[in-house]
């Protein structure tokens, strides 16, 4: 449930702190006081878009927060632990919005950074907002139908037929476009075909191209690398190679090495020297040994890198990409041949309409049984509000298959006893159609989990005893909901356990909204004041007083 709410500079609100009860509390006050400032904050605070206008003038922004019990939550607590948003021992939960004057907000969840998506995910299971302007779409389908799936907890099952429709769909749409373009498919298909045989001639391999290049290199330069080789050796360990020259050297310094210190230095170096001149000589001769000129060998190479480029030339490529042009025309090759299968299209449309139609006729069957319990229910409603007689009805009419299922959702009212029963907007006039949307309310707000209910002047276009009906659902609705109701009508405010009274005063020439809350004495007169207009009798007062005496009986 709701426990707190806190504005500042928001709107013609300086400062606000709200500590909200359980039960039935009532809204009211004067045209333009500012009634619906508190339930746009609520909006604001589970996911509504933010506007600088909100922001009161001369503020540089708007801050709003609301505190929330969620012991009756268990579900909603485990995906915010889940999230990180609530500790093991939490119960409560603080949301936090601020927003500047270019429109942009920041938002929180118990002190840490919160995305708008969160805040509306975590908001439908907070509160639930009933507008003063709800029963005006009650005469749309759409609004028909998701209140009904609402009402029948089928918003998953009609989200499933929603996705089987586009499915299905999509696969009546890839066989239509297989039939129409049979023709271009066909030549489509041909000309990878011979692509495909082409390349596959040639067999391009992984790393052919690299591996042929270095190896046509080494066959190419064969004769001048075992030149080059075999001259090397020649000049180390021929008759005057390096290494004669450099034992001729060791001899002459060793007869003096023991009188001249640097001779000894100069013959270790010498040492050093032959060493290495020996690595390289027998690396030569490896070398020598492993070259082999052969011409056969290196032609064949030429021939088939001349086989490469010239592919690689036709589809403007490098080479070393002929593979991946192969198995990218293979590739297309299966696709088109897929789509071009008219049997395997046809029967994976008609394997989507089968799962379509079952899950279709799930929703139907869940919408078939919410319809009755509701119909039945709101008729029973319409009675105590003053609709003596009037019958409620939903009626499933059977339609094309689509994507909100297989029928028309169409709810139908007959006004009074013995009256057929006829659709909803031909039949309802304004005040009876506020009675309706009422009732339909009240009776699917019983079933809702939702802990907070907030009815925006719904009551419009009611008056007199049907009025008192109305607070006293509202009253029997806060036994098992926490309820706030923005009303204009005295009958119902007197229902009300709790009451908060709007006003607006100016302050430093600026408007300034403010909410208090009502004792027994500020109750008569608030509500002598909705009885009565701005002067206020004793006989007001006392018709006040006697309101709110019956609505505590």
């Amino acid at each position: 449930m709701l426990l707190a709410l806190s504005l500042r500079d928001f709107v013609i609100v300086d400062k606000l702190n709200l500590d909200f009860d359980n039960g039935f509390t009532v809204l009211t006050g004067e045209t333009g006081a500012g009634k619906s400032i508190t339930l746009d904050a609520l909006g604001l605070l589970l996911g509504d878009k933010a506007d600088f206008s909100q922001i009161r003038h001369g503020a540089p922004e708007a801050q709003l927060s609301a505190l929330f019990d969620l012991s009756d939550l268990p579900q909603l607590q485990a995906q915010l632990r889940e999230q990180g948003l609530l500790e093991a021992d939490e119960s409560e939960l603080a949301i936090r919005r601020i927003i500047d004057a270019k429109g942009k907000s920041r938002n929180f969840i118990n002190n840490q950074a919160a995305t708008l998506s969160q805040l509306k995910h975590i908001g439908e299971q907070l509160i639930d907002i009933h507008g003063q302007n709800a029963h005006h779409s009650l005469n749309q389908e759409a609004a028909q139908r998701k209140l009904l799936d609402a009402f029948a907890g089928a918003q998953p099952l009609a989200e499933q037929v929603h996705s089987a429709w586009q499915e299905w769909q999509e696969a009546v749409s890839a066989l239509h476009e297989a039939q129409n373009q049979a023709e271009s498919l066909q030549i489509e298909r041909e000309r990878l075909e011979w692509q495909h045989n082409e390349l596959s001639r040639l067999n391009p391999a992984p790393e052919e191209w690299e591996n042929l290049s270095q190896s046509h290199d080494s066959l190419a330069h064969a004769a001048e690398i075992l030149q080059a080789a075999e001259e090397t050796a020649e000049l180390i360990d021929g008759d005057n190679g390096l290494q004669r020259r450099l034992y001729q050297c060791q001899k002459t310094l060793e007869q003096l090495s023991n009188i001249q210190p640097r001779f000894a230095e100069s013959l270790e170096l010498l040492t050093s020297i032959e060493a290495e001149l020996g690595e390289i000589s027998a690396n030569m001769r490896d070398v020598a040994s492993d070259v082999e000129i052969r011409p056969e060998e290196l032609a064949a190479q030429e021939a088939r890198m001349a086989e490469l480029m010239g592919m690689a030339r036709k589809y403007r490529i490098e080479p070393e990409s002929l593979p991946a042009k192969l198995a990218e025309t293979a590739a297309a090759l299966q696709q088109l041949e897929a789509a071009a299968d008219i049997a395997a299209l046809e029967a994976a449309a008609a394997e989507r309409q089968v799962r379509y139609q079952t899950v279709a006729e799930q929703l139907s069957a869940e919408r078939a049984r919410a319809a009755q319990t509701l119909g039945s229910e709101t008729t029973l409603k319409m009675q105590e509000l003053s609709m003596a007689g009037a019958d409620f009805h939903i009626a499933l009419l059977p339609g094309e298959p689509g994507a909100h299922g297989l029928e028309h959702i169409q709810y139908q009212v007959a006004a009074n006893r013995g009256n057929p029963l006829r659709p909803l907007h031909k039949v309802a006039s304004g005040g009876e159609l506020a009675r309706i949307s009422l009732a339909l309310q009240v009776v699917t707000s019983q079933y809702a989990p939702v802990p907070t209910l907030i009815f925006d002047e719904v009551d419009t276009g009611i008056g007199g005893g049907v009025a008192e009906t109305v607070g006293k659902a509202l009253r029997a609705l806060g036994q098992r909901h926490q309820v706030l109701a923005v009303t204009h009508l005295p009958q119902v405010a007197a229902c009300g356990e709790h009451h908060w009274q709007v006003k607006k005063h100016l302050a430093d020439d600026k408007t300034i909204s403010e909410i208090q809350v009502l004792d027994q004495a500020g109750r008569i007169n608030e509500i002598a004041r909705m009885l009565g207009g701005e002067t206020i009798t004793e006989t007001t007062r006392s018709h006040a007083a006697e309101l709110l005496a019956l609505a505590s009986a």
